[in-house]
C-alpha cells in the first residue's frame, strides 16, 4: 500500500469514530417544579376579626435554570378562631431565588385576590392585593425541604375596607421537588 493510501484510511477511521462519538451530558431539565403545604399564622388589621388568625397554604413553585428566576402561585384559608370571619388568597408572581448548600433562599413579589368573610356572616367581598416576601428552604432530602416564608400583603381599598388591609403571614411548610436529582437548577 501506498502512504496516501494509509493516511486516507486512517483519516477515515478517525472520521468515523468521531461521527458516532456521544456528546457530553449537560442539565436534563429547564428547572425544578415543586409543591408544598403549610400552616400560616396571620395578623389581621380587620378591625373585627381576632388579630391572630391561622390557617393552611399551598403553594407550587417552578424555579428556572436561568438566572435565578421562578414563578410562585399560592392559596391561603386563614379563619378567625372566634368566629365565622376568614381571610382566602390567591397569588402568582415571580421569584428570586439564589442556593447556599443546602439551603435556599428567595425574595418574591406577588399579585392576586382576596377574598374576606366578614364576621357573623354579614358576607363576603373580593379585593385585589399585592404581596412581597422571603424565604428560605432547608433541604432534608433531595426531593423534600421545609420552609418559613414570610408574606406582608397589601389589600386595595374597596367597600368593607375602605383603607385597604395589611395582614402580615408566616408560613412553616413541607415542600415536594418533582423529580429532584442531580441536575437541580440554582446550584451556583
Amino acid at each position: 500500500m501506498n502512504p496516501r493510501t494509509v493516511s486516507l484510511c486512517m483519516l477515515l477511521a478517525t472520521g468515523a469514530r468521531l461521527a458516532v462519538a456521544q456528546a457530553s451530558p449537560t442539565a436534563s431539565r429547564a428547572g425544578d417544579l415543586q409543591f408544598g403545604v403549610g400552616y400560616t399564622l396571620a395578623n389581621s388589621d380587620y378591625a373585627y376579626i381576632s388579630n391572630r388568625i391561622r390557617g393552611v397554604a399551598f403553594s407550587s413553585d417552578f424555579d428556572t435554570a436561568f438566572k435565578h428566576l421562578g414563578a410562585e402561585v399560592n392559596f391561603h384559608q386563614l379563619n378567625d378562631p372566634n368566629g365565622t370571619a376568614y381571610e382566602r388568597t390567591f397569588e402568582g408572581g415571580v421569584r428570586y431565588v439564589r442556593r447556599y448548600g443546602r439551603f435556599r433562599s428567595y425574595a418574591k413579589a406577588l399579585y392576586g385576590r382576596g377574598i374576606l368573610n366578614f364576621p357573623y356572616d354579614e358576607g363576603n367581598v373580593g379585593y385585589n392585593l399585592f404581596a412581597a416576601g422571603a424565604g428560605v428552604e432547608v433541604e432534608v432530602r433531595p426531593s423534600l425541604g421545609v420552609r418559613a416564608d414570610f408574606e406582608r400583603q397589601q389589600w386595595l381599598a374597596a367597600p368593607g375596607i375602605l383603607h385597604g388591609l395589611t395582614p402580615s403571614l408566616l408560613t412553616i411548610s413541607i415542600i415536594y421537588h418533582v423529580g429532584a436529582g442531580p441536575a437541580r437548577p440554582g446550584r451556583q
